[in-house]
């Protein structure tokens, strides 16, 4: 049985999941069949919720039974609360993305528990990285480590893995969050950006782990917030597009400046807008020209015209990492999970009906 204090954090926890689906205790309780009244004693502890309850709780706020139940990561419990009077969209699409990073590390950490999922160690830079061309540093440092070069990542997530970082790709508005517990480092990244977006995201994210954060004495402890966006930023657009390589294209190539970086965009699977940050830091192209390249977009004809028409999917249909998949098939397999439980770990990636059949007789007791 529960102890009543553990009863406020769950009543809390209804309460901020309620707050961040923009629903009002009347709302609720009327999604509920219950009295509002009700709905403010569950959201203090006053009243407990039963098992029903809290599966209608987990259908209505569209929210994970287990997350009601379960404690939330040390980084986010730090994170300021989500108070009713005070809440904007941006606070409650911050809500949800660190709602789904703690369910992720939550799945993550089961396929481990049951034997399954073994992670390479986090990657740490190991060094004081404040300002810019440190951060760019450390992206080249990364490359090197994975035997990248200088040329495009086919797949971000992959390369996350192998540094340590499991990335989910989920359904929920925003860019994207990180955190590391225990030696385990996740990562979520919102499916409904671009796909230069979600890739930037993503190693945004990497960054994070990589260089270090807020939670972190990794950084320098003078820097602001504003300033450990910019380190953070810097490293993620040269992990995706080395200067190097930009400078190496707009030396060889023959067509115009706008030509060469529309192919390098398309190429590297990178923004417009961080295609230009890179030919300014390169110093191939100036303020003024990189005023005129910004209201120039490409089409997406022009793009896939770069790269000959070719299919460019990342973050995109794949929704969890390689060993992460192989990991919740070989747990349907054994019969650790269930169909509707595997299904549910791949997010979206799978449904039941893609599972291999099984045998459940040859399972052990």
């Amino acid at each position: 049985m529960r102890e009543p204090r553990e009863w406020e954090e769950v009543g809390d926890r209804i309460r901020e999941c309620r707050v961040a689906a923009g629903l009002s205790q009347e709302q609720l309780a009327s999604a509920m069949n219950l009295e509002r009244t009700i709905i403010a004693k569950i959201e203090t502890g006053v009243r407990r919720v039963d098992a029903l309850e809290l599966a209608k709780l987990s259908a209505v706020l569209d929210v994970p039974l287990t997350y009601f139940l379960s404690r939330p990561p040390a980084v986010i419990s730090r994170r300021a609360e989500l108070a009713e009077d005070s809440a904007t969209d941006a606070g409650r699409q911050s809500y949800r993305l660190e709602m789904a990073l703690a369910i992720w590390l939550a799945d993550v950490r089961q396929l481990i528990e049951l034997g399954q999922l073994h992670l390479s160690p986090p990657a740490r830079c190991g060094r004081d990285v404040e300002d810019v061309e440190a951060a760019r540093a450390v992206a080249m440092w990364a490359r090197k480590r994975l035997d990248l070069g200088l040329g495009p990542i086919s797949s971000l997530m992959s390369v996350c893995e192998s540094l340590g970082q499991m990335v989910a790709v989920v359904e929920i508005p925003g860019d994207g969050a990180s955190l590391i517990e225990d030696g385990v480092a996740v990562a979520v990244v919102s499916s409904q950006g671009d796909p230069g977006r979600r890739r930037a995201t993503a190693a945004h994210e990497l960054g994070h782990l990589i260089i270090g954060d807020e939670y972190s004495t990794d950084l320098g402890v003078h820097t602001s917030r504003a300033d450990r966006e910019q380190v953070i930023d810097a490293f993620a657009a040269e992990l995706l597009l080395p200067i190097d390589s930009v400078r190496n294209a707009c030396r060889d190539a023959g067509e115009g400046r706008r030509e060469t970086l529309v192919r390098l965009a398309a190429g590297y699977r990178t923004s417009w807008s961080l295609a230009i940050r890179q030919a300014l830091a390169a110093d191939v192209i100036d303020r003024e020209e990189a005023k005129e390249l910004r209201r120039r977009n490409p089409t997406r004809a022009e793009l896939m015209e770069a790269v000959g028409w070719a299919p460019q999917p990342d973050l995109q249909n794949i929704r969890v990492p390689p060993s992460y998949a192989h990991a919740v098939l070989q747990a349907w397999k054994k019969g650790m999970v269930t169909a509707p439980r595997a299904a549910d770990l791949m997010r979206g990636q799978i449904v039941e009906s893609d599972l291999p059949p099984r045998d459940d007789a040859d399972l052990e007791p």
